[in-house]
């Protein structure tokens, strides 16, 4: 590769990890918001959304513009729709995060419920699914985007409990049904968050074997990853 395409695509990854950085601190401040109802503090992730959608920009026009002025084949190219695609992935995770951050801010308005909601592990599984496939992006490793494919069974779990203690809760406590409402669709954009990590680790693998593997069983890609 010239050396001057090898800048450019290091400049994009170094774009796409800080739009990363700045995804997964919105994501973790707005879960430190919703679990302890602090509304002042969800606003503020609210508010400075629009830094997340200005690097999302930058990161696009640096594809279109490595497409322009330097016409990338083979894994080069596959490297650049990747980053396309695990841009509006990471995009879409900072819109969720805001979307969390909405729910927190509602919350904090209303009576903490009796019934206990954890949502520290289902979001701390979430934001390392999304770390792993940013690492497995950087050091080329499908084996490690593999492991993040797998993971997304386990928030799935995670989120099919939570409805099922917001379901028995709204039985008991029908009064509660908009705020517990709000904690559904809470843990409902965590588990989005996990798809969209694995949406990334899914490119990540295409990126490297060229292989679309997005509608393949997990079976199925667990066997590749023992070849």
């Amino acid at each position: 590769m010239a050396l001057h395409m090898q800048r450019a695509f290091d400049r994009l990854k170094r774009k796409v990890l800080s739009l990363s950085a700045l995804v997964e601190e919105s994501l973790q401040k707005s879960v430190k918001a919703l679990e302890e109802r602090d509304g002042a503090l969800a606003r503020r992730i609210i508010d400075a959304d629009v830094e997340t959608d200005q690097k999302e920009v930058e990161v696009e026009e640096e594809c279109l513009k490595i497409l322009a002025l330097h016409q990338p084949v083979a894994i080069d190219l596959r490297f650049i729709i990747a980053a396309i695609k695990i841009n509006n992935d990471l995009e879409r995770i900072g819109d969720l995060a805001v979307n969390i951050a909405e729910r927190a801010e509602y919350l904090a308005t209303q009576k903490r419920p009796d019934e206990p909601f954890d949502f520290a592990a289902m979001a701390d599984r979430a934001r390392s699914m999304l770390r792993r496939a940013l690492d497995a992006l950087v050091n080329m490793d499908a084996c490690l985007a593999r492991e993040v494919c797998a993971d997304d069974d386990e928030v799935d779990a995670m989120n099919r409990q939570m409805y099922d203690q917001v379901k028995d809760a709204i039985h008991r406590r029908p009064e509660k049904v908009d705020a517990l409402i709000h904690i559904l669709s809470a843990s409902r954009h965590l588990e989005r968050v996990a798809d969209h990590a694995t949406n990334i680790a899914e490119d990540v693998i295409y990126m490297i074997e060229g292989e679309i593997v997005r509608h393949r069983s997990e079976d199925y890609i667990n066997r590749r990853a023992t070849r």
